[in-house]
């Protein structure tokens, strides 16, 4: 028979917190015989012993783990632990725990809380009474700051520790925090699991915003309270600083992926505001405001991708690659500028480009419109002297490349010097042909693209235009917007993978096979296209992006970190000769 409740706690090298948070909860748990599961997002004896003092069940954090897997009560001890040290990230480990447990109320906590008298026996008689559409049932949770550490504050802000204190009466709320909350199995079910690729910052109201639309509710519970303590340093200025500003950037990250982030002169207003606020009011802790607002700036200054999380988002960019408003403007300015530089090397190369003997290049589309593709784009791949067939057809309904395996496998590739692959969304460059080609193949290249100029959409930014460069190794090449194939790689790469309709996942796993194969792939800088649209504009990005992931579970590829490596390409011979 499954457990009525188990309390789960992810932790992360904080021993002695977790150890206090334990002491408060293990007799609790014991009086009332729910399980408690302690998850290590880093491996630590420290941690498996304080789980052990207290008789609670100890496993690692690992791998993400799939809605699917998730409700079939896995409950195997202790996981492997992983080759190298990595960290999943919190949600990962909340999902590992609901894995590992059949309970019907899943309760999460933080391991730096301490329980309050009754907390528990406040929760377990809630699941027991409230209606099932109540989805969450959210503690109240006390901020405290050790009073020997803490700055000093006018009282007019928060402490910037995860609070939820919203009066003494049970209510219905918008969210709850994981530092205190307890989960319904039978809504786990229905939702599906914490989204893995959330860092801290979001994380738990995207998945409340999931039970909200479902039609779940979300109940406060003040008798169900503990205090979120922050200890020592901790407490202290420069460490409650350095939390404020990483969840800030975070948060940043959130906002404008749910399409809700306030622009620029917003956020400096905040931020100055913030200043404003430390110095006038003589309010030290108004410095974590001003770091918080700070990481807000520098995400929307500077934005930086989420952490790659392995096996879940390392396959990603980690960036949307949209080029727009006044930073596009200025990127088109850059370009403009650009190709100014390089026009006298970009005419050295056109003639040098004339001097490669006549190739045959079969050239496929997919197109939206091919009235279009034949006006604008076609043009641009027949100019110049080599033998160019062109296969386009138009949009139906099966994926991008099962469609692409079909055109193919109606020409014989291996008459064909190269193979391009091409989008109906490019601009591309005078002389483009001649000299892609001419680049490619002076860099000896198998699998190439052209660069994306600097205010194209591109997601990747080791695809992006650099000087002086023709052409760079990589280990990655992107599965568009143009991508050219020669042999060997058209030998081993087509046909593609029934399962991935519009190839996510393709590129990075091209990557690990071209390093096994030795083949030299890279990024032709001198051709730089435009990439008309955002990436993923005409389809769903989570369905794509879980279908890249199941695709990569059994397969090698390059990481995110991987694919960011490039160097100037020396030429493999004289291209003509």
């Amino acid at each position: 028979m499954a457990p009525t409740a188990c309390i789960a706690i992810p932790t992360q090298g904080r021993p002695g917190q977790l150890d206090t948070a334990l002491a408060s909860i293990a007799p609790q748990a014991a009086a009332r015989g729910v399980e408690i599961i302690v998850v290590d997002d880093g491996p630590s004896d420290a941690t498996r012993e304080a789980a052990a003092r207290h008789g609670a069940t100890y496993l690692l954090a690992g791998p993400p783990v799939r809605a699917s897997e998730t409700t079939r009560g896995d409950r195997g001890g202790d996981v492997p632990a992983p080759a190298a040290p990595a960290h999943y990230g919190p949600n990962a480990a909340r999902n590992r725990a609901f894995a590992a447990t059949e309970a019907e109320l899943v309760i999460l906590l933080d391991d730096d809380i301490r329980a309050a008298d009754g907390w528990l026996d406040a929760l377990l008689d809630a699941h027991a009474s409230e209606p099932d559409d109540v989805a969450v049932l959210a503690g109240r949770i006390i901020p405290w700051l050790d009073p020997a550490y803490a700055p000093r504050t006018c009282g007019r802000h928060g402490s910037w520790v995860t609070e939820l204190d919203v009066g003494d009466e049970p209510k219905d709320i918008d969210n709850g925090w994981s530092a205190n909350m307890g989960v319904r199995r039978t809504w786990l079910n229905r939702v599906g699991t914490f989204d893995e690729a959330h860092a801290i910052g979001g994380d738990e109201e995207e998945w409340t915003t999931r039970i909200r639309a479902a039609g779940g509710r979300v109940r406060y519970l003040p008798a169900a309270s503990v205090r979120h303590e922050r200890i020592g340093e901790d407490a202290s200025l420069r460490r409650l600083a350095r939390a404020a500003r990483f969840r800030g950037r975070n948060l940043r990250l959130f906002d404008a992926q749910q399409g809700r982030a306030p622009g620029l002169p917003e956020e400096l207003r905040r931020f100055f505001g913030s200043l404003a606020h430390a110095m006038l009011r003589r309010c030290p802790m108004g410095l974590v405001l001003a770091a918080h607002s700070y990481g807000r700036l520098e995400q929307t200054l500077l934005p930086k991708p989420p952490p790659a999380r392995p096996g879940l988002t390392d396959f990603l960019s980690g960036r949307s690659g949209h080029v727009a408003g006044k930073r596009g403007q200025l990127l088109r300015a850059a370009d403009a500028l650009l190709d100014a530089l390089r026009a006298p090397i970009t005419a050295i190369e056109q003639l040098r480009a004339r001097r490669l003997p006549k190739r045959r290049v079969l050239a496929v589309a997919i197109a939206r419109d091919p009235a279009d593709f034949a006006a604008t784009i076609a043009p641009h791949l027949t100019a110049g002297h080599h033998d160019v067939e062109l296969d386009v057809q138009p949009l139906d309904a099966r994926g991008k490349y099962q469609r692409l395996t079909a055109m193919l496998a109606a020409h014989d590739l291996a008459s064909y010097d190269h193979v391009l692959l091409v989008d109906d969304d490019v601009d591309l460059p005078a002389g483009f042909m001649d000299r892609f080609l001419w680049a490619v193949e002076r860099a000896g290249l198998v699998l190439a693209q052209p660069a994306h100029r600097r205010h194209s959409h591109a997601a990747w930014p080791v695809t992006r235009r650099r000087l002086p460069h023709a052409a760079r190794r990589t280990h990655f090449v992107e599965i568009g917007p143009i991508t050219l194939m020669r042999a060997p790689a058209l030998a081993q790469l087509v046909p593609f993978p029934e399962d991935l309709g519009m190839g996510w996942g393709l590129d990075v796993h091209w990557g690990a096979l071209a390093r096994e194969a030795g083949w030299p792939i890279g990024v032709v800088d001198s051709t730089p296209l435009l990439h008309r649209h955002p990436v993923a504009g005409g389809y769903g990005r989570e369905e794509v992006v879980e279908q890249a992931r199941a695709f990569l579970a059994e397969r090698p590829y390059v990481t995110r970190d991987e694919a960011a490596w490039s160097e100037p390409a020396a030429p493999a011979r004289r291209a003509g000769r």
